[in-house]
């Protein structure tokens, strides 16, 4: 059974707004401050201050954006106001800000197309897919620092086929493993969230439809598990308690040293590292058109291939293909290329991976094509 899925979200950080400049005044000098990447790349930086909210998710991979666009474009300034997708997408539309920030592209369906169309001087605009970030299956289980999972055992533990750490095909999984006679105790999200709209969408596109819950609202089998108000409580929660386990975003089990499972989707386990994290991006396949690069994640969810970790959450950036003034247009375009070339080890820090080298030369042409 092939599920079709057109949106990402990840719904882990709260509302707020960033800010971040530099001092004095340049324009296609290269400046490199902290990251590399920025040193000989070339931006227009323009004269106009950018504007953008909208998706909570890309909140700390704006932080990174706005550092480095402010260390390349010095006395620029990025606006980033972390309000939801859906704010994004209005605001965008009813031509408040430069840019819309979303966890899932723009749909025809609620006609946000031809409402952007019309924003954008009657020109397209292009949903570009900036943000990754994977979400891990993380775990407590005393004595197991090495555990690999397959989406059917993520899957029949939530709907609480599996309930105990020693169960037979848990240790099938993990041969050699000393697994303890220890409950199982899943830890869900009880608010809405975008993180766990993706993790069902997941589940349900690896398992073939064995696991049927979607939407923001997390549906595990009746009486499973324990729900928790946020990402930081579900990992705290899975900390404090023996037998926990759940699905969170990458940096919160990182921050907190808690064991991260190993994804096995029929040829091997794979560890979730960003080198492994950028082979299912790179085996994204795109569904819009020209430069909307919109991405079909059937193709990340379901890529079975060797050495690929599947469970990614990405977002875009909403541009206008055309209908800048020409100031606006070089900002749009500056913001968007330094993004593109954000230092790698910041944005692993903040729990994201960079672009692959093949998925950013896409996303680059289109941003070239900003006019």
């Amino acid at each position: 059974m092939k599920i079709k899925r057109h949106s990402a979200a990840l719904g882990f950080l709260a509302a707020g707004t960033l800010v971040l400049s530099a001092c004095g005044s340049d324009q296609n000098v290269p400046q490199g401050g902290g990251n590399p990447a920025l040193e000989g790349l070339q931006v227009e930086c323009g004269t106009k201050p950018v504007s953008a909210e909208g998706s909570s998710a890309q909140k700390n991979a704006m932080d990174v954006f706005a550092r480095d666009y402010g260390l390349k474009c010095a006395g620029q300034t990025l606006n980033y106001t972390k309000s939801g997708s859906g704010k994004g997408v209005a605001g965008f539309n009813a031509g408040q800000i430069d840019f819309g920030g979303s966890d899932s592209p723009l749909s025809e369906e609620k006609g946000e197309v031809a409402a952007a169309a019309q924003r954008c001087q009657g020109n397209p605009a292009w949903n570009l897919p900036m943000v990754f970030g994977p979400v891990a299956i993380s775990y407590n289980v005393p004595g197991v620092s090495d555990l690999t999972l397959t989406p059917d055992l993520i899957s029949k533990i939530y709907q609480g086929q599996i309930k105990k750490w020693n169960d037979p095909a848990i240790a099938q999984a993990n041969p050699g493993a000393q697994l303890p006679d220890l409950d199982i105790v899943p830890f869900f999200r009880s608010d809405e969230s975008g993180t766990s709209d993706n993790f069902q969408k997941y589940l349900a596109t690896a398992t073939n439809g064995a696991w049927t819950g979607e939407g923001k609202q997390f549906r595990p089998g009746p009486g499973v598990g324990q729900g928790r108000d946020g990402s930081d409580q579900v990992a705290q929660s899975v900390k404090a308690t023996p037998g926990g386990i759940t699905y969170v975003e990458w940096s919160f089990p990182k921050n907190l040293g808690l064991g991260i499972a190993k994804i096995d989707s029929g040829a091997g386990p794979v560890e979730l590292s960003t080198a492994n994290v950028g082979k299912a991006i790179e085996g994204a396949k795109i569904e819009g058109e020209g430069h909307d690069l919109r991405v079909d994640l059937d193709s990340i969810y379901g890529n079975k291939a060797a050495g690929v970790y599947p469970i990614v959450l990405n977002t875009y950036e909403i541009v206008c293909s055309k209908g800048y003034d020409p100031e606006t247009a070089k900002a749009v375009k500056a913001v968007m290329t330094v993004a593109a070339n954000a230092n790698p080890q910041e944005l692993e820090k903040s729990g994201y991976v960079p672009l692959p080298e093949s998925f950013k030369t896409k996303v680059l042409e289109a941003v070239n094509a900003i006019s």
